[in-house]
């Protein structure tokens, strides 16, 4: 044994010892997640708490010295408290489906596989399988930085019972996938409408002939590109993985910073983490300058508002929701105080759930 073949049996042998201590650490964690769960089991509280999880995960990001990126180290203790949360209680998740969608990558991305997926055909069975308790909580897609917000999700909130419990913002990434392997055999494309919009230059540039044609979601696209000649589909690369496709083309989303958010829904109130965001609904009175009121709630007390969307209301012709997020917690005194004032003065206001901030990834 020569001397480079010595330094490698060294090294080996230091990382089989510090696997050793990793799991025997990762099971003395997951024995104190069963503790947790037997005093749990006297008060009744939440097996999930969004709240402590973000905290655990952003101190994590913050201590962590290298080489393993933020990201990375996010993502391996997002699995570890997956697994530790399910010897607490196993959970259920309620997504727009089917499988193989970008909702399931990101309900994964949030919970962790240690999960019970179930992909659902429509956002109101999503919101119907959380409300009745079928899941414990449901993801569904509310915008995209491309091509805009999914106006259904927001509909949906003004009558259900259910809070936003939590965000998840996924990197999107598209690939042109078929049964085949050559580009030149493509005469149409399939997927949902969404992702032909931030396909566009890239099939107008590549497959300019090819005919578009808008399914029900991407991972329907890839079943029907498995099945029919001269398809494909442009998906995620799972959905290849699923249907047995072969990847055309990698990356032909348009923007390459695109990006759509996914909200967790679910009954529970989550509390404060100190980086969190507050989502709100409200209609204004007929009149004029009363928009301009109910938003100058924000800037009297310096809240930093996020995002606006406005919806018919469908109470009334030509009335509007206006659907808002701002920066900070309800309980946050100058976010409860800009709140009350808007409750006192809008025809409507409903606070759809104060919730931790989520990072791009």
């Amino acid at each position: 044994m020569d001397d480079s073949d010595k330094k490698l049996k060294s090294l080996r042998d230091d990382i089989d010892r510090i696997d050793a201590e990793l799991l025997a650490l990762i099971s003395r964690r997951a024995r104190l997640a069963r503790r947790v769960a037997e005093i749990k089991d006297g008060d009744g509280a939440d097996v999930y708490r969004p709240d402590r999880e973000a905290e655990v995960l952003r101190r994590l990001q913050s201590e962590n010295p290298g080489p393993l990126s933020g990201e990375t180290v996010t993502r391996l203790f997002q699995e570890i408290m997956s697994a530790c949360r399910h010897l607490e209680k196993p959970m259920t998740i309620g997504f727009l489906g089917p499988e193989g969608t970008f909702t399931e990558a990101a309900a994964f991305k949030h919970f962790g596989h240690a999960v019970a997926v179930t992909p659902l055909d429509t956002i109101d069975a999503v919101f119907r399988e959380v409300e009745s308790e079928a899941a414990n909580f449901g993801v569904v897609p509310v915008e995209n930085s491309t091509e805009g917000v999914i106006n259904h999700t927001l509909d949906m909130f003004i009558q259900s019972r259910l809070s936003i419990c939590g965000e998840v913002q996924l990197r999107i990434h598209h690939f042109l996938m078929a049964a085949f392997d050559d580009m030149e055999n493509v005469q149409r494309v399939c997927s949902h409408q969404q992702s032909l919009a931030q396909c566009r230059k890239w099939l107008d540039a590549n497959l300019p002939r090819a005919v578009r044609e808008a399914v029900s979601s991407n991972a329907e696209a890839a079943r029907i590109a498995r099945d029919t000649p001269g398809t494909a589909a442009i998906a995620g690369e799972v959905a290849a993985e699923i249907y047995d496709l072969k990847l055309l083309a990698r990356n032909v989303e348009d923007e390459p910073d695109n990006t759509t958010r996914f909200l967790v829904i679910g009954k529970q109130s989550v509390p404060r983490t100190g980086n969190d965001k507050t989502s709100v609904v409200f209609s204004a009175k007929n009149r004029p300058g009363s928009l301009f009121e109910l938003l100058e709630s924000f800037k009297k007390r310096d809240v930093n508002m996020t995002r606006i969307e406005s919806r018919p209301s469908r109470s009334g012709l030509w009335e509007y929701a206006f659907f808002i997020d701002v920066d900070g917690h309800v309980t946050d005194a100058k976010v409860r105080a800009a709140l009350e004032e808007i409750d006192a003065h809008a025809a409507f206001f409903k606070v759809l759930g104060s919730y931790p901030q989520s990072a791009t990834g």
